[in-house]
This record gives structure tokens, C-alpha cells and sequence, in this order.
């Protein structure tokens, strides 16, 4: 007998507001199965309050206990949810993480151009227009007139790949001007090349002085006193308990993403969880137990690689993104940092964060862009986005730093 597609996903909708629903996977497993949930949940909003995960090596079971949002579209989630999962047919033995195996082929890109009278709060609404759509922005290019123009260039991909039919244009084109109305001047959308996403992304290095004073270790323990870290994390590892399995155990602040951050971090690693069990047991602290093997099907025993891989989890989970504010003359540039996972997948709706932190702060956008640059031995995605503070009444900048880092790690 086999499982019925359907139920590869089962989801149990509460209908009370703030009851957490239940979502059960129930499908052969794979190194990273976790984290690919786990994104998906994060760019659907989803609140995680606890996580059971079980798996023999073949089969996964898994059980997520979330917490949804008024709008949040539960059917097209589970559709979502399925897609990651691997098929059936693939239950014969483990599938370890390869990134020259497993990255699929790259999606096709497109050019979304459009020019309209400026606002505040206008670079997140188109932002929220296109989430809601699904189509993930991979690079941008905004740029503000001295008449008090917009021209924005979106290079997106669409999760549907529906994109390059008129119906799927036209309903992009409806949406935004459901939103921009009368302000929306043009709008195009058009298939590119990868060669002009190449060349719009400019040097694929950041200028010294942004890259010392966003990844430094001494920044960093700057950082962590400070306001834009979470609270030092505890990572206990126990080699004794299991005859097959490392255990690691996590008590730390709870942030926006921290089980996507932990899960994308093993993933890199090619490490296999065999049970876990997450809590959120407050709104600032969260519990984590799990029992782990290598891509050998052993546990790990080299002290060596025990420390680096504490020492990164330690690190994704003091500052999982990097939130600078630089000036740039008279104005000032934000800057935002998040690591790529080695499928080349970026943490989801950091965009969308930002621009509704600076929406909500009534802070404008002279022109914003997204990159991603190799720093050390990581590919980092980076967002600068040069603001407009009016004529300097608004808050002071060491408050819109940590505006937009509440927003980012959910502490609003």
C-alpha cells in the first residue's frame, strides 16, 4: 500500500483566532527537508510554537504547531509545503544534500519596470503586491526624479512559472494599479537574460569600508552588547546519550526564522537530523533537542568539527542578519546582510520587512538595491537602500536601526 499525495501534507486549521494550527509531513526524507519547510513557513508569516521531527533514515514525520495570520492563504501553503517534499518513489534510502545534484535549473527571470509619482510607504506596497503574487525579487533597482518620479527596475522570478503568459502579466499589472492608482504611470514586464541580471548587479565584492564595519569580529561583540543582537545563545553537546546519534541541545531567544536559521545551517553542514523536538516555551526563549549524523550515517566525534559547527550556529543565532546605518554624506544608507544557503536560496520577505519598517517610521527611499557578494568563504545577499529623512524631524538613525531590526527578528 502506499500514501495517497494528498496526504503528504495534512493541515489542521484552527478557527479560532490565536489557537495554533497543525500541520503533519508525512514523506521519505532528505538532508534539508527541514529547512526547506521551515523557509517556507517563514515567507508565509507563520508563527512556529513547537516541532516534533522523526525520521528512520527513509521516511520523515514531522508536526508543526503555527500560529497563522488573518490573511494567511492556508491552501496555497500546503501546495507549497508538498512541493518540497520528495516523492514517494523516492523512499529507498536517504538523500544526502548535493548542491551539484540537487539545485534544480535556475528560473527564468524577468524585468518589471514601472514608473509612478512618489510617496511614502510606496516601495512596500509594491513589495507586499509582489509577495502576495509569489514573485520573489532577486535584484533591484529604485531610483527617485527631482520631479518626484519612482523608477523602479524589479528583476523577479516567479514561483507559479507563470509569468511569461499574458494572463499571469495582465493580473501583475491589475494588482499594482488595484494599489498605486492614479500615481502608476507605465508598467512593463518582460523575459531577460542572465547576462543583464549580470551586469545590473555590479562588482560582486562590497567596498572595504561596509564590509568591515558589517562583518568584523569586532563589530560583532560590539553588536552583541548592544540592542541588535539576540542574547547569547547556549549550545550543549552531549556524546553519550545515543550510541549512533550527537545530541545538541539549544535554549535561546526566539527570533523571526531561528528554526529556518538552525535548519539551513545543518543543511549546509550535509547533516542528517534523525529526531527533534522544538518549544517555544516564552515569547523571548525557546527550547531545541536534536539528535544528529553525519552524511556517513555516524555521529560527530572530531572535536574540530564539533566547534565549527558550534561556533556558526552560535553566530547565526546572535545576529542572523547584519543591520548597519552608514553615512553617505548628508544621508544615510541602510544596509542589510543575510547569508545564502549554498542551493543558493536567500532568506524570504527581508525586503518586505524593511520597507515596512521604514513605511511605518514614515521614512521615504531615494533608491534601493539588492546584491549578493562573496565575503570570506560565504556568498551574502545585501540590501542598500539610501533613505530620505525629510528634513531631518524624524527619528533620530540610531532608532531607525533598531526599528528595522525588530521588525526583522519579529520583536515589533
Amino acid at each position: 500500500m502506499g500514501i495517497l499525495y494528498d496526504d503528504v501534507v495534512l493541515l489542521n486549521h484552527s478557527e479560532r483566532e490565536g489557537e495554533p494550527s497543525v500541520i503533519t509531513v508525512n514523506c521519505p526524507d532528505k538532508t534539508g527537508l527541514g529547512s526547506d519547510l521551515c523557509r517556507i513557513i517563514l515567507f508565509f508569516r507563520l508563527t512556529i510554537l513547537r516541532v516534533d521531527v522523526s525520521t528512520d533514515g527513509i521516511w520523515c514525520y514531522i508536526v508543526f504547531w503555527v500560529v497563522g495570520r488573518p490573511d494567511t492563504r492556508w491552501n496555497l501553503l500546503k501546495k507549497r509545503l508538498m512541493g518540497a517534499c520528495p516523492s514517494c518513489s523516492s523512499a529507498s534510502g536517504i538523500s544526502y544534500y548535493r548542491a551539484e545534484l540537487q539545485s534544480p535549473s535556475p528560473p527564468d527571470i524577468f524585468l518589471l519596470t514601472f514608473c509612478c509619482y512618489d510617496r511614502r510607504g510606496l516601495l512596500h506596497d509594491v513589495t507586499a503586491v509582489l509577495s502576495e503574487l509569489e514573485l520573489t525579487i532577486k535584484k533591484v533597482k529604485v531610483s527617485t526624479t527631482p520631479d518626484g518620479k519612482v523608477m523602479d527596475l524589479f528583476f523577479i522570478t516567479d514561483t507559479r512559472e507563470l509569468l511569461h503568459t499574458k494572463k499571469r502579466q495582465e493580473d501583475t499589472h491589475y494588482q499594482l494599479k488595484s494599489v498605486l492608482g492614479d500615481a502608476m504611470i507605465s508598467c512593463d514586464i518582460e523575459m531577460v537574460g542572465s547576462e543583464i541580471t549580470g551586469c545590473s548587479q555590479g562588482p560582486s565584492f562590497l567596498p572595504q569600508e561596509i564590509a568591515e564595519d558589517m562583518f568584523s569580529f569586532e563589530i560583532l561583540h560590539e553588536h552583541q552588547s548592544r540592542s541588535l543582537a539576540c542574547n547569547k545563545a547556549s549550545i550543549t553537546i552531549d556524546n553519550l546519550l545515543s550510541p549512533g546519534h550527537t545530541l545538541i541541545q539549544f535554549v535561546c531567544q526566539d527570533h523571526k526564522g531561528l528554526l529556518y536559521d538552525i535548519m539551513r545551517t545543518l543543511k549546509d553542514y550535509n547533516i542528517q537530523i534523525s529526531y527533534g523536538r522544538f518549544t517555544s516555551k516564552t515569547k523571548t526563549e525557546s527550547e531545541l533537542d536534536l539528535f544528529i549524523m553525519q552524511a556517513d550515517g555516524k555521529k560527530i566525534v572530531d572535536p574540530s568539527k564539533l566547534n565549527a559547527l558550534c561556533s556558526r550556529l552560535q553566530m547565526e543565532l546572535c545576529r542572523p542578519l547584519r543591520v548597519a546605518l552608514m553615512n553617505r554624506g548628508p544621508d544615510a544608507e541602510l544596509l542589510v546582510a543575510n547569508p545564502v544557503e549554498l542551493s543558493s536560496k536567500g532568506r524570504p520577505i527581508v525586503f518586505y520587512d524593511i520597507t515596512l519598517a521604514l513605511k511605518m517610521l514614515n521614512i521615504g527611499v531615494f533608491s534601493a538595491e539588492i546584491g549578493r557578494y562573496l565575503i570570506g568563504d560565504r556568498e551574502w545577499e545585501i540590501y542598500r537602500v539610501l533613505l530620505d529623512e525629510g528634513n531631518g524631524s524624524g527619528p533620530p538613525r540610531n532608532k531607525i536601526e533598531e526599528a528595522v531590526w525588530k521588525r526583522l527578528m519579529g520583536w515589533e
